[in-house]
């Protein structure tokens, strides 16, 4: 905060030709108010994590993070932190070096083999799993139905879109839409769907285990720091 505030007071000093409004103090107390009130309310929906569940949630990230280091279609990782935010426990950042317009085959699939690690990583290493990975499920999931309905990346389904992006929006819009294909399709794309995410959290478990060590020493790093550089966590390879 008080590097966030000297950096506002330089910026007063500095005339904005486009007309911008700057910063003032005034908004960096409402921003304090901000984000004491949002600290307050963290610890009152009781996301100040015990030991344990720094534990997992460190195993988590790791996992992601690895596997982003290590699969050729993932975005470089930024940085890696276990402080609750919001609603999730820990957050992996990662940041594309370029805007790519069309994204290939094999990168959606490095996708969601990242996006499986942390499950993976949970399983590997402290034998139980966790509630912990369901949105990534739902991300993988996602991105698995996306390639075999809309983007035409099944060989088994064909260059076919089984999917209506023109279908309204509003509570209830389930129970009464109806597919536009049969039971039999649907239940080609589901095994196809599974067959994807089966395929990508087996590799996420080969290449965790083969870094196993790097796993290990990436938990204990963020179990001491609670959040590590891009920087930080190359380093841990080189080791």
């Amino acid at each position: 905060m008080k590097k966030l505030r000297r950096k506002m007071t330089r910026m007063k000093r500095v005339e904005l030709d486009s007309g911008c409004r700057v910063i003032d103090d005034d908004d960096l107390s409402e921003m304090r108010l901000t984000c004491m009130h949002w600290e307050k309310m963290r610890k009152q929906s009781g996301l100040v994590m015990n030991d344990k569940e720094r534990k997992i949630t460190a195993y988590h990230e790791a996992g992601h993070a690895i596997l982003a280091r290590l699969l050729p279609g993932c975005d470089p990782v930024q940085e890696v932190s276990i402080i609750p935010r919001g609603l999730a426990a820990g957050y992996t950042m990662t940041r594309p070096d370029s805007d790519d317009t069309h994204i290939e085959k094999s990168k959606l699939l490095d996708d969601i083999v990242m996006t499986l690690g942390g499950r993976v990583a949970e399983k590997l290493t402290l034998d139980d799993i966790s509630t912990g990975a369901s949105n990534d499920i739902e991300r993988a999931t996602e991105i698995a139905r996306n390639m075999v309905t809309k983007y035409g990346m099944s060989d088994n389904i064909g260059m076919i879109c089984y999917t209506n992006d023109d279908d309204e929006v509003f509570i209830g819009r389930d129970l009464a839409h109806t597919r536009s294909y049969s039971e039999g399709v649907a239940a080609t794309i589901d095994s196809e769907v599974k067959s994807i995410i089966d395929n990508a959290y087996a590799e996420a478990k080969r290449i965790i285990l083969e870094h196993r060590e790097v796993l290990d020493a990436c938990a204990e790093l963020l179990l001491e720091k609670e959040k590590i550089t891009r920087d930080e966590f190359e380093a841990l390879f080189e080791s």
